[in-house]
């Protein structure tokens, strides 16, 4: 503060007459370096020539003394002291100078003198002044967006509480101003760029100026921002003087941008206008604002956009930012085509479209992607982001110069969808970041029928972007100048700082949610507003031709020719006959498939490898590759008990999925492990990443030290979100299929916060919108007596949600059924049960010709359990994943003493084995694990069964009859073995929650389930 102080104090208003007066009295290089400002003492009666002193270099030495005596009088002279004294009190330099004190004498002040230096109170007013107009500068900055005309409407849906907006001519008060201090000039702060080359102002001036850098229709938030030399790149941006100007080409530019967006809709209206499009009508202006948006980006070297979007716009933006062709989208409205794909399909404003283009304002290659997405709104946001880190990442990117993502926003779900705020908290972590993403809100000021005051608790739906000390634009969407130089400065600033910022579009919605709905219902006076409103188009071109940037006859010929551009491509799209959803794929992999989108074959080479491989896997997972690097004691222990299995041949899980990663890795294959705290693992099974315990944060990844010549490995704890991170991972397994993306769960009942992106992406995604993706969920499952919330996966939901039959035995070759089956599945769900089962899917994962989700339940006992280990022969080339493993013990050798054959899944087959062997019935009992739930193995359930035909069919699971397997695997197991035996059940009882949270009660439901599946008699009407 006493640093403020201290540069105020030297600046002192004058009015504009002594300003005036002054200037001819001062030397010439002192008027031309500061016009209209003052330097220190040049407010003279004396002329210059009669003080000497005051001319040539010795002036620059009078300015350093004085600045000297700013910061402490005693810095100079006593002599020096009294003269700046009395000119500051308003003396003329020959006055204010007194002669110094003789040697060993008192000084003689004169009585003018003396009652110069008494003239304190008007240094201090000057003081106050400054701070004065230092305080409504930052009032301006910080609340002038409360008052700036952002509402096309005029309605004012902005609610601040009431608290009033003290900035104005009529506020000056507040500051300790009076109206007479209009007319002064003040000398103007560092944090502010409104006097473009002038350093001073009439308060009056710096008040207008204010106004209209940040009250017209432009309202910028960004004084919350921590980082100094960002808010100085914002005030230059808005400040300067002229700085909003647009050039001749640039008004034409975007008048033919906003011909092009408004006719697009009118004329889907006239064609279609009976049909649901969800049009972009009173928003006009978004389309030239994301081609400035992507053309400022292309000038600085951004060759690759990937966009998300909800409906409202979306085929106008598919028409004229990204450029589909206009019969493609016309012949979406057509009922009667027949669909040229496999899939059920998408609704035309949903689909996203992929493009590789010249933009014609830079002349370089661009690509735009835009993302199928469901009606969900903000569900998409993730998963872009994920896409564009993946993209950066697969072009060697790193700071995000060359890929970045736009999201474009609804005002409602911008502040009422929590996955908002969970992507934004992705914006800037290391293995998250895609270095800056620009935000477009299409602030319709309504939600379908709620008012923003029902929507929302803060004052603008944009508030949640502050968390990241994102820049906020406010712009009235009925101003395209205003809207495309905000869009510049978006760009500008994401390229400059590579950080969020968000442009808040404010404007309306011209029809009702949909085209179909009558919003008068509830939003009369809106919507009688919007009646009389004057569309955007028909008042920017009335601008730019009164100001005679084209003429009249220009422009209609220019609505002419757009027009008929639609006319023909109308005419086009009636010669359709067939729908290709392919044709709007998102993220296509070129090479991967044959020409027609389909597997260049139907088989899969040995997920096995050789004992060389594993071992030299096994010796970089029980080591630590770098020098003097000090782990933990109890990983060195692990260390070694790594080593220990390596040297007998035998894996856990942890070092089978060891030897899966790393394989793939060495054969070039990129593996991206996301989650929260999978760096170690929940349960501390897998310490991929070693950390120094002498020097902080010196961390090592042996994983990434296999071969110079292997792909890198990425292992990253996530923030934690279920619903962001998983989102973000499937956009970063759609980029590439040459990738093995798994995201996992820190407990397999988390995923149900991610809900939506498992019901609405990676369930459907194939069937929706043609596009395959080969993302892996791990999620920790089994009943361990730890209560209801650490216990189920819940298999049931993703069982529920596959797509084959089960009351159709699948009519496919012999020889491929397993693939087959496979290849017709929009997912695989499996629950391994052994370490070289889980090394084996992993791998199949990226060896089989095409890509699809796969649902793997992991163990949490069996990570340590003794028996869950693999032998090495289990993972040698030749071997496989089976889908079931069979019986192996006495009860393989006599089939035909089987009594009953158990079906089960997962952990509980160890706890069924044991309980096996302590009653001695390894003949009449024989266990089969169903490894691979769905696709249903039928031919290898048929198989066995009939290899047992004394025997009852038995499924035993662990969790509750409701919940698990059951339900599933029931109708499929009947249909096996066509229908001739009944499948009884033995497992717990229906259930509300998951498990019990008592132990004791644990261990007796556990028992009693037991005792059912190997009791012969427990099931009746059976010999």
């Amino acid at each position: 503060m006493q640093h403020l102080r201290t540069t105020v104090a030297r600046l002192r208003p004058i009015t504009v007459s002594q300003t005036t007066k002054s200037l001819s009295q001062t030397a010439p290089r002192v008027a031309e370096a500061v016009p209209l400002a003052p330097q220190p003492f040049r407010r003279l009666s004396a002329s210059v020539g009669s003080e000497p002193f005051l001319n040539g270099t010795s002036s620059n030495y009078v300015e350093e003394m004085y600045y000297a005596w700013l910061e402490n009088p005693k810095n100079v002279h006593k002599s020096w002291d009294v003269f700046f004294r009395n000119a500051n009190a308003g003396a003329p330099p020959g006055a204010a100078y007194q002669s110094p004190p003789p040697l060993g004498g008192k000084c003689q002040i004169p009585a003018r003198a003396q009652s110069l230096v008494g003239v304190q109170p008007s240094v201090q007013k000057l003081v106050e002044d400054h701070l004065a107009v230092q305080s409504l500068i930052r009032a301006y900055q910080v609340r002038g967006h409360h008052i700036a005309k952002l509402d096309p409407l005029d309605i004012s849906c902005v609610d601040f509480d009431d608290a009033p907006c003290t900035v104005g001519f009529q506020n000056v008060g507040l500051y300790g101003l009076r109206e007479s201090d209009l007319d002064k000039v003040f000398r103007l702060p560092t944090t502010t760029f409104i006097g473009g080359n002038q350093s001073a102002l009439p308060l009056r001036e710096i008040i207008h100026r204010l106004e209209m850098a940040y009250c017209q229709h432009i309202g910028v938030e960004f004084m919350f921002i921590n980082d100094v030399q960002q808010c100085q790149w914002i005030r230059q941006r808005f400040e300067r003087p002229g700085v909003m100007h647009l050039g001749l080409e640039e008004k034409k530019t975007l008048l033919a941008r906003m011909i092009r967006s408004t006719r697009f809709e009118e004329f889907l209206q006239r064609k279609w206008s009976s049909e649901k499009r969800f049009g972009l009508e009173g928003c006009e202006s978004l389309i030239p604002a994301l081609k400035t948006i992507i053309d400022k980006s292309s000038e600085s070297g951004v060759e690759n956009v990937i966009m998300g979007m909800p409906h409202r716009g979306r085929l106008n933006v598919l028409a004229n930012v990204i450029r589909k062709e206009l019969e493609q989208i016309f012949c979406q409205f057509d009922s009667k085509l027949e669909a040229a794909d496999e899939g059920s399909g998408d609704v035309k404003y949903h689909l996203g479209m992929y493009h590789q283009r010249i933009n014609r304002a830079t002349e370089k290659n661009i690509t735009l992607s835009l993302m199928a997405n469901p009606s969900h709104l903000e569900a998409v946001d993730p998963v872009v982001q994920g896409k564009t880190k993946a993209e950066q990442f697969y072009c060697g990117d790193t700071e995000g110069k060359r890929v970045m993502s736009i999201l474009i926003h609804g005002d409602a779900a911008f502040a009422g969808q929590g996955i908002v705020y969970e992507t934004f908290h992705l914006s800037d972590l290391p293995s998250y970041t895609t270095h800056g993403t620009i935000h477009v809100v299409v602030n319709n000021q309504i939600g379908f029928t709620t008012d923003p005051r029902m929507a929302r608790s803060s004052p603008y739906p944009t508030d949640v972007a502050r968390v990241v000390n994102a820049p906020i634009f406010h712009v009235n969407a009925d101003d395209p100048e205003a809207v495309m130089y905000v869009c510049n400065v978006a760009a500008e600033w994401r390229n400059t700082f590579h950080k969020d910022v968000v442009v808040d579009l404010v404007c309306y919605r011209r029809n009702g949610h949909n085209e179909m709905d009558e919003p008068m219902f509830t939003q009369p006076l809106m919507y009688k507003q919007i009646k009389k409103q004057k569309g955007v188009l028909e008042k920017y071109a009335e601008k730019v031709i009164a100001e005679g940037v084209v003429t009249r006859e220009a422009y209609e010929e220019e609505v002419v020719t757009y027009d008929k551009i639609c006319e023909e491509a109308h005419s086009r799209s009636k010669d359709e006959k067939l729908l290709h959803i392919k044709h709007w794929l998102d993220s296509p992999w070129p090479g991967f498939f044959d020409l027609d989108g389909q597997p260049k074959s139907l088989s899969c080479s040995s997920t096995g490898i050789s004992e060389e491989e594993l071992n030299c896997i096994g010796n970089i997972a029980s080591s630590i590759p770098v020098k003097d690097f000090t782990i933990h004691g109890g990983l060195s222990r692990i260390l070694r008990g790594r080593a220990d299995m390596v040297s007998q041949r035998v894996c856990d899980w942890a070092l089978g999925e060891y030897m899966a990663f790393g394989s793939l890795l060495k054969e070039g294959t990129h593996v991206r492990l996301s989650g929260q705290d999978v760096e170690r693992g929940t349960f501390s099974h897998r310490h991929h990443v070693l950390h120094d315990q002498n020097v902080d944060k010196r961390t090592c990844i042996p994983m990434n030290h296999l071969s110079p010549d292997q792909a890198p490995y990425t292992v990253c704890n996530s923030s934690l979100s279920e619903y962001g991170v998983l989102g973000f991972e499937l956009g970063y397994a759609m980029t590439s299929p040459n990738a093995l993306v798994l995201w996992e769960a820190q407990f397999g009942d988390f995923h149900n916060t991610a809900q939506c992106i498992i019901d609405q992406f990676i369930c459907p995604g194939q069937a929706k919108w043609v596009r395959q993706n080969g993302i892996v969920l791990l999620l920790p499952h089994g009943m361990e007596g730890m209560g209801p919330e650490h216990s189920s996966g819940r298999p049931e939901r993703f069982l529920q949600m596959c797509n084959d039959d089960p009351d159709v035995y699948p009519n496919l070759p012999v020889e491929d059924f397993a693939i087959r089956q496979l290849f017709d599945c929009n997912w695989i769900v499996v629950n391994c049960s052994t370490p070289a089962n889980f090394f084996h899917v992993l791998r199949r994962q990226i060896l089989q010709p095409f890509r699809k989700p796969l649902i793997i339940f992991t163990p949490k006992s069996l990570l340590r359990h003794p028996e869950a280990k693999s032998s090495f022969d289990d993972m040698l080339p030749g071997t496989e994943f089976m889908r079931i493993i069979p019986e192996s013990g006495p009860a393989y050798a006599s089939p035909d003493k089987v009594k009953r054959v158990i079906f089960c899944t997962g952990k509980v087959y160890y706890e069924l084995a044991r309980e096996r062997k302590n009653r001695s019935m390894e003949e009449s009992v024989s266990i089969f694990r169903v490894e691979q739930l769905s696709p249903f193995p039928f031919d290898i359930v048929r198989h066995e069964a009939e290899r047992c035909p004394n025997a009852d069919l038995v499924w035993c699971q662990e969790e509750h009859k409701n919940q698990g397997y059951y339900d599933y695997v029931k109708p499929r197991i009947r249909t096996a073995v066509d229908r001739l035996r009944p499948v009884w059940y033995a497992g717990r009882d229906p259930a509300a929650a998951p498990a019990t949270g008592n132990k004791q009660n644990h261990l007796l439901e556990l028992q009693r389930f037991l005792d059912t599946a190997f009791n012969l008699e427990a099931f009746p009407g059976i010999q």
